[in-house]
C-alpha cells in the first residue's frame, strides 16, 4: 500500500503544487516572452541610444538578457564557470535580438529537459561586493530572471524616450490599453 503522499493525484478540492524545475519553467517562460515583447517596441534604428552617459544602450541591455539566459542554460549543465567579464555583444541589433531569441528558446529546451535533482548544488557566483562564494543553482537562476525582469523595466523607459509605444506587461499602458 502507497502513502497518500506517495500519490500522483492530489485529494479532491487540493491543487498540485508545480515542482521547483516547472515553477520556474512556467516563470521563465511568462516573463521572457514579456521581455520578447518589449524587446520588439524598442526603435530598431536606435540601438545605441542611452538616456545618461553611465547608463547601458538599449543593445547592450539586450545583450545582457541573452548573456543571463546562457548562465542559467550553462549552470543546468553544470558548465557555468565565470571568466574575464562580460562578453561583448554583437555587432548590430539584429544580431543581439537574434541572441536573446535563441538563447531564451536554448533555456526553455534545457528547463523542459531538466530533472529536479538539475536544481541541486551550488555554483560560484557573486556574493558582495569583490566576494565570490558559492550559490545554490535555484538561486542563480531566479536571480537571473529576476535581473531580466529589472532591466526590461529600463528598456521599456527607453521604448518611451525613443518614441516607440510601450506594450503591456503585468497590465495596461497608455499604449496597449485594455479597453
Amino acid at each position: 500500500m502507497t502513502s497518500p503522499s506517495a500519490t500522483a493525484t492530489p485529494p479532491m478540492g487540493t491543487m498540485a503544487i508545480p515542482s521547483t524545475r516547472q515553477q520556474f519553467l512556467d516563470a521563465f517562460q511568462r516573463e521572457s516572452a514579456i521581455t520578447s515583447k518589449v524587446i520588439d517596441a524598442f526603435p530598431a534604428d536606435q540601438p545605441d541610444f542611452k538616456p545618461h552617459p553611465k547608463s547601458n544602450s538599449a543593445k547592450q541591455l539586450v545583450w545582457t538578457f541573452s548573456v543571463e539566459a546562457g548562465v542559467i542554460a550553462a549552470a543546468l549543465k553544470n558548465q557555468f564557470e565565470i571568466k574575464g567579464g562580460f562578453p561583448p555583444a554583437p555587432e548590430t541589433w539584429e544580431e543581439t535580438v537574434s541572441s536573446f531569441r535563441k538563447t531564451r528558446e536554448q533555456v526553455i529546451s534545457a528547463l523542459s529537459q531538466a530533472r529536479e535533482e538539475d536544481f541541486a548544488g551550488t555554483v560560484k557566483f557573486f556574493t558582495g561586493p569583490k566576494q565570490m562564494g558559492d550559490v545554490p543553482k535555484a538561486e542563480l537562476f531566479w536571480f537571473m530572471l529576476f535581473d531580466q525582469i529589472h532591466h526590461r523595466g529600463q528598456l521599456s523607459v527607453y521604448v518611451r524616450l525613443t518614441g516607440g509605444k510601450v506594450p503591456s506587461i503585468y497590465g495596461p499602458s497608455a499604449d496597449e490599453p485594455w479597453r
